[in-house]
């Protein structure tokens, strides 16, 4: 959104009423709908001139601290994250080029993450690069059982 049109009026309204008028009624819902696309590409799919990626990104993470469910969110947004700069799955060989796409995806995941999550994030990152899973792996969903071993559902 480099015009700023997205940031004109009341956003948060316009958000959710183009989500009803896609049949939706929480943003949750319609990102689940939606489980490896980008914050940037959920947000064009809403509004290509008028919704951004980080007004996505703050709704998201605001209906997850409603239900309670903000590691669910973490794990989500890594999905999104490893999806984008991972198409097609952990790679089989670190070498530098797929170290830079899997860090550059660890590193926007842990900067779009809550400051409450940050050391789980940290240790889930860590604990990915120390162990990677097989490669090709893609997780398709929060729900992912990999993901959900690093990050499990306890609250913080």
């Amino acid at each position: 959104m480099s015009d700023g049109r997205a940031w004109e009026g009341h956003w948060k309204v316009r958000l959710y009423e183009r989500l009803r008028e896609r049949g939706y009624d929480s943003l949750t819902a319609f990102a689940e709908a939606r489980p490896t696309a980008s914050l940037v590409a959920l947000a064009e799919e809403l509004g290509e001139d008028d919704i951004a990626g980080v007004q996505v990104l703050s709704g998201l993470l605001a209906e997850a601290e409603q239900r309670e469910q903000v590691t669910r969110f973490v794990r989500d947004v890594l999905v999104r994250m490893l999806s984008q700069s991972l198409p097609e799955g952990w790679p089989a060989v670190l070498d530098d080029a797929n170290r830079f796409k899997v860090a550059k995806a660890i590193g926007r995941w842990f900067a779009y993450t809550p400051e409450t999550h940050k050391e789980r994030a940290d240790k889930a990152g860590d604990a990915l690069l120390a162990t990677p899973p097989p490669p090709g792996w893609r997780p398709l969903g929060p729900d992912d059982e990999l993901l959900r071993t690093l990050l499990p559902d306890e609250e913080v």
